[in-house]
């Protein structure tokens, strides 16, 4: 199975990987990653030990849980590919009741939450996008472009997908660009230079502020920013190597203050510009930043 068709889901800031099966057309998970979560352990080895003695106790008991696991080939904490437990949902979801306490009860709602949901459809669509031609045909660095990307990702889903918002929005207090001039200020925006990391950064920043959508703006943006590095410079950004809060809190600045969210991206670029898990860890980490605690 190939490492690229690999996944990340977050439960509390804490990594849980998944491997997708396409014989089968499911997902494994990374049984480490949950035992860890259950069990409120950081501690790797101290992880893999506790899981050993539960899958022991387990097999005496003759639990279908032990006979549904399977082992998949994970990075491992010591950089190497390594062959690791893996259950399907439905064994999660049985392991999970050998876990009876309030964090488990927190954790089997958060991993039975229906990837049904406008964000898991949408998210499908962005892990598609790389395959497809389509992306070939999006405009670089231009307000159709970042239209095309949101279209894509937000098609059928919202009913205003690819289109400029008419209204004002604002988020925590913070006031986007006035509707009213909005089609200016994009057209000024489009003609910003981006020739340079720091010229397609302010770039980037004015587009943020401008908001052009009613919803969905994060995850089109940071799409459009890598089309817009890959063309430029040979060079896309690594999100899985930005942090949440960090993201979050360069964001924030960068209006008044862009030193930090450049610094930011600066470390995470990669010229891994046509890698399929650096693309799907990126999607993973921009839906993530999107996510209310």
């Amino acid at each position: 199975m190939s490492e690229a068709k690999i996944s990340i889901r977050f439960f509390n800031d804490r990594e849980v990987r998944a491997l997708w099966d396409g014989e089968n057309a499911k997902w494994w998970f990374s049984v480490l990653d949950i035992v860890a979560i259950l069990t409120n352990q950081n501690n790797y080895t101290k992880t893999r030990n506790y899981w050993k003695y539960l899958k022991a106790k387990l097999k005496k008991e003759n639990s279908q849980v032990v006979s549904a696991t399977t082992q998949l080939k994970l990075l491992a904490p010591d950089g190497k590919r390594r062959l690791t437990d893996m259950l399907d949902y439905n064994g999660i979801i049985a392991l999970g009741k050998e876990f009876p306490s309030k964090k488990a009860n927190q954790f089997m709602e958060w991993f039975t939450f229906s990837d049904e949901s406008i964000d898991g459809k949408s998210k499908a669509k962005a892990y598609a996008l790389f395959d497809s031609s389509f992306i070939d045909s999006i405009e670089v660095g231009t307000t159709k472009g970042l239209q095309q990307i949101h279209a894509y990702l937000f098609g059928g889903l919202y009913d205003f997908a690819g289109q400029i918002r008419q209204k004002n929005i604002s988020k925590g207090g913070f006031q986007f660009a006035v509707s009213h001039f909005l089609g200016n200020t994009l057209k000024q925006i489009e003609a910003m230079p981006e020739t340079t990391f720091n010229e397609i950064v302010n770039k980037y920043v004015e587009m943020n502020i401008a908001h052009p959508f009613l919803e969905g703006n994060g995850r089109s943006t940071r799409i459009w920013l890598d089309l817009i590095l890959k063309k430029r410079l040979k060079k896309c950004v690594d999100w899985s190597k930005i942090g949440k809060q960090d993201y979050l809190n360069a964001m924030m600045l960068s209006p008044t203050n862009s030193i930090v969210l450049k610094t930011l991206l600066q470390k995470a670029l990669t010229t891994k510009i046509n890698d399929h898990q650096i693309f799907m860890k990126g999607i993973d980490y921009s839906y993530y930043y999107e996510e209310n605690d």
